[in-house]
């Protein structure tokens, strides 16, 4: 049976339906964002560690010019390994008819019977190689794809100089490359880069590598710690060419996956906060207006026996009406949308199965969450309505102390209509209702700017980086490292306009006691084609001493302008030397590290070499140019410019900008709703006033005059102070989601603001004719009664 204090409850929230719903929708918004990004957290996660255990991907990892098989007998041995898996991983080039340009990848070796023990395949379609088959291949999916192969096909490669048709036996995953891109590579070119795995036997007499491997995985015993395994696998590798062992956290597609499960750990929080906190100046709102409405009925209440505990909990149950309606709907929105966005991780993430998986414990955090927001805007003024005296609460609320207004001392006042005098005056006499309208209204008017960041940060990468930084058409690589002659011949090709030179050699650089491996870039002092800009897009260039970093790369080091870096070359005579940092570059994908090329030659001991170079072409002769390439068999590999931007538009930038729609959406819902709340708020509240005014002779244009006159004061005030705040989030949350892999920069444009400025606008037209239509049903002799 309904209790009578339910009943009450039903006719409160009938009555405020729509003041509730808005509420509701508001908590809804940023349920679903913590709910959706909560359990695309979890279906990450959860998809990745299952797919390491079930395909035993390894924890740590070497590479090494060419060791013999029985030294990796040996690294079995140091304490606390538990296997090890020796393997060829080399770098080939491709001739497909279909492409322009060679393709290249990285062909791995797998064990001639059996399965390998570590890193093991995924066969997604045809079969494993046979045993001791030759002429056959199994390729990752990735490149399948994106150039439409599939088992059977066969495709052309080019093996130490040797070309050589292949036949495709299967399309395989691996654990090693659920992120797959070419190595130094920030951003995935499936088109033109992928994987490949062939027999030992064949890979290694391609190569003359019999007997021998130049990649090392390592698992772990349980308990033992990587960093004594990976100072031992350093000392005993470095004879072999050993390019320095690494853990899986730095595995370049473990890193990938984390940095978005980083991405999402921010938005799971960022955005949920400052909507809830939303809600919550807008639940305080409804009920303080209520209860200011029903002190007569607290009142009566009281008198028939309804202690203080139970009044309070009647009003909190209104507030909990709201939250589990917004619960509700969060919930369902929550997992709609991860369903869709769970689809878009299958454009750079290669799992076996990803599919979403709901995590229940965020539905407990979202019931939690929303109702201590609601709670915390609720309970102070519900204790104090139920802590009044039955007396006190029978009479109305004591007016204000009327006194001029400021325009009215300043003399001012006849210069103004009395509509306007009217409307400053009450926003005077409750400055602390006028203080919790502007922030609202301010909220609704920050939430807007976030979303369109991204979409313009988006922009500003697409333009920064591909036309600013990066001037040149191609770029290629070498397999082996040449004289800087080989540039002259490359000058020579169709279509070239420009060369330049460049080196690239794997370093380890530390900085006290952090330290990271890559590959150190080194380029023409002052280059044309990749270009370096500081954080004010100035040109830095590239001194014949020193070292230049990432802005990103000396974060991670802890390093500033002016350290010492301790650079460990990781190859050639190895030579260990002690470089300042003399400029900082700022770049949006990746980290890096340049030197002068001449510089870098100098460390490394090894004359004027070179291992690529960029170019600049004419775009009538850019086929012939592309394909006068495939026949250079010391090519490994090309990068052209447009391929990479326009698969970055089809896969992070498409990621971004589905986010982006989301969270807009959900921007633009929550600032209707706190707008047509306020707008509902100041009727009520002002009701009394209001009608009181129609009594006295002023006309229903006059009185909707007033109302609308004041939400506009209070509005121009509070947009741009909304403006600041919404800096403020974008600022904060565009730096949290920022990654060593992609930065979205911070872009606040004055279309960004105008939008945010329109919404709000157009809110307010539509909310005040909604409240204007409520002003016709005022009841004026009911709006009049007071008690007695």
């Amino acid at each position: 049976m309904i209790s009578y204090l339910d009943r009450k409850l039903l006719r409160d929230l009938n009555r405020m339906k729509g003041q509730a719903v808005a509420v509701a929708l508001v908590m809804a918004c940023g349920l679903a964002m913590l709910i959706m990004a909560r359990s695309l957290i979890f279906s990450l996660d959860t998809t990745r560690r299952e797919y390491y255990e079930a395909h035993r991907f390894a924890e740590i990892f070497d590479h090494v010019k060419r060791a013999p098989n029985w030294v990796a007998t040996r690294i079995g041995e140091i304490p606390g390994v538990a296997g090890v898996q020796p393997s060829l991983s080399l770098q080939v080039t491709l001739d497909l008819p279909d492409l322009d340009e060679p393709a290249s990848g990285n062909v791995c070796s797998v064990p001639e019977t059996g399965e390998a023990e570590l890193n093991r395949l995924y066969l997604r379609a045809g079969e494993w190689l046979k045993p001791r088959s030759r002429g056959e291949l199994l390729v990752g999916e990735a490149f399948a794809e994106a150039n439409s192969l599939k088992p059977g096909d066969h495709i052309p490669m080019l093996l130490n100089g040797r070309r050589q048709v292949f036949r495709i036996s299967g399309i395989v995953l691996s654990p090693e490359f659920i992120f797959e891109s070419r190595p130094g590579a920030a951003l995935p070119d499936p088109r033109t880069y992928g994987t490949f795995w062939m027999p030992y036997k064949e890979l290694a007499s391609a190569f003359d590598l019999d007997g021998a491997f130049n990649t090392l995985a390592i698992t772990l015993a349980p308990g033992a710690s990587a960093r004594p395994v990976i100072a031992a696998m350093d000392s005993m590798l470095e004879t072999y060419g050993g390019r320095g062992a690494y853990g899986r956290e730095d595995h370049p597609s473990h890193i990938r996956v984390s940095d978005e499960i980083r991405v999402l750990q921010t938005l799971s929080i960022g955005f949920p906060l400052v909507f809830l906190s939303v809600a919550a100046f807008m639940t305080n709102a409804v009920l303080a207006r209520l209860l200011n409405l029903q002190r007569e009925q607290i009142a009566i209440m009281k008198a028939f026996g309804f202690t203080n505990r139970q009044i309070t909990f009647h009003y909190l149950k209104f507030a909990l009406v709201m939250v589990f309606g917004g619960t509700v709907m969060g919930a369902i929105g929550g997992v709609l949308l991860g369903h869709r966005l769970v689809g878009m991780y299958h454009l750079f993430f290669r799992f076996p199965e990803l599919h979403f998986r709901l995590d229940r414990s965020a539905l407990i955090s979202a019931l939690a969450f929303a109702a201590v927001a609601a709670a915390a805007g609720v309970f102070n003024a519900v204790r104090r309505a139920s802590q009044l005296p039955p007396a006190e609460a029978m009479r109305p609320e004591p007016p204000s102390n009327f006194r001029p207004a400021i325009v009215e001392r300043t003399g001012i006042a006849h210069l103004l209509s009395h509509t306007f005098r009217i409307a400053v005056r009450n926003i005077e006499r409750k400055p602390i209702q006028a203080l919790f309208t502007v922030l609202g209204l301010a909220l609704a008017t920050g939430i807007l700017i976030v979303p369109n960041c991204f979409r313009d940060g988006v922009a500003e990468i697409l333009g920064f980086e591909w036309d600013i930084v990066q001037r040149q058409d191609i770029n290629i690589g070498l397999v082996e490292p040449e004289s800087m002659k080989v540039i002259h011949l490359f000058e020579r090709l169709p279509g070239v306009i420009m060369t330049e030179p460049a080196r690239s050699a794997a370093v380890r650089i530390r900085f006290q006691n952090r330290s990271r491996q890559l590959g150190i870039r080194g380029m023409p002092a002052d280059p044309k084609h990749s270009r370096l800009l500081d954080a004010q897009k100035r040109q830095v260039l590239l001194p014949s001493e020193g070292i230049v970093l990432s802005s990103k790369l000396a974060e991670v080091l802890g390093a500033s302008l002016g350290d010492e870096l301790t650079l460990e070359v990781l190859e050639g005579k190895r030579p260990i030397r002690h470089v300042p940092i003399v400029a900082l570059t700022e770049d949006l994908a990746g980290v890096a590290a340049y030197m002068e090329i001449h510089s870098l030659n100098r460390l490394l001991g090894e004359g004027d070499m070179v291992n690529g170079a960029s170019f600049s072409v004419d775009g009538a002769h850019r086929a012939e140019f592309l394909r006068a390439l495939k026949g250079i068999p010391r090519v490994s590999w090309v990068a052209i410019k447009e391929s990479l931007r326009a698969n970055f538009q089809k896969t992070t930038a498409a990621s971004i900008n589905l986010i982006q729609t989301v969270y807009l959406t959900f921007a633009t819902v929550v600032a209707f709703g706190v707008i047509y709340n306020n707008a509902r708020i100041s009727l009520a509240e002002r009701g009394r006033e209001l009608a009181t005014l129609r009594v006295l002779g002023f006309s229903q244009r006059e009185v909707g005059a007033v109302l609308v006159t004041e939400l506009v004061v209070l509005g121009m005030i509070a947009v741009p102070l909304g403006l600041l705040i919404g800096t403020g989030f974008a600022t904060g949350i565009i730096h949290a989601v920022n990654t060593e892999t992609v930065r979205v920069p911070l872009v606040l444009t004055t279309h960004n603001y105008a939008f945010a400025v329109s919404v709000v606008t157009v809110a307010s037209v539509i909310s005040g004719f909604f409240v204007l239509r409520r002003l016709k049903e005022l009841n004026l002799v009911g709006a009049l009664r007071a008690p007695e």
